[in-house]
């Protein structure tokens, strides 16, 4: 039995959408990961100015912030294997709302954050929220 182009091409998009699907759930494991660190260097950069003085001044951060660029870009990765994954409907969403926090609010929370310390702990709220979205994620690729 010959096969024939439209079989050969349909099985190479099954395999890649069966790749994309593993390297989606790695990704999404490898980001929470990257989000539980950033959490760390978050808390590592707080307590370094000890006693009120900035001892660590923006030193301190650095790490924090370098990841969080990182963080960024692999949020965009998310979105497109999702896509070629064919994750779902409301994965989508998620990735799409991910790629909005970590490149776009967390810039936002962060610059307002040096006027107003409310922007602060808002930032800091969305990178809860960040986690959460990925968690559920992360769960929904398992499920499939």
């Amino acid at each position: 039995m010959a096969t024939t182009v439209q079989d050969r091409d349909q099985a190479a998009g099954t395999g890649l959408r069966r790749a994309a699907r593993v390297g989606y759930r790695w990704l999404l494991l490898g980001f929470l990961v990257a989000v539980a660190v950033q959490i760390f260097l978050a808390g590592l950069g707080v307590f370094s100015f000890g006693n009120g003085d900035r001892a660590g001044g923006d030193q301190a951060f650095s790490a924090h912030q370098g990841l969080g660029w990182a963080i960024a870009g692999a949020s965009i990765l998310i979105l497109v294997i999702a896509i070629v994954a064919r994750a779902g409907r409301l994965a989508l969403w998620l990735a799409v709302a991910l790629v909005a926090q970590t490149c776009l609010l967390q810039s936002l929370l962060d610059g307002l954050g040096d006027s107003s310390a409310v922007f602060g702990g808002l930032h800091a709220l969305d990178g809860l929220l960040i986690a959460i979205s990925a968690g559920v994620q992360y769960a929904l690729a398992r499920r499939r």
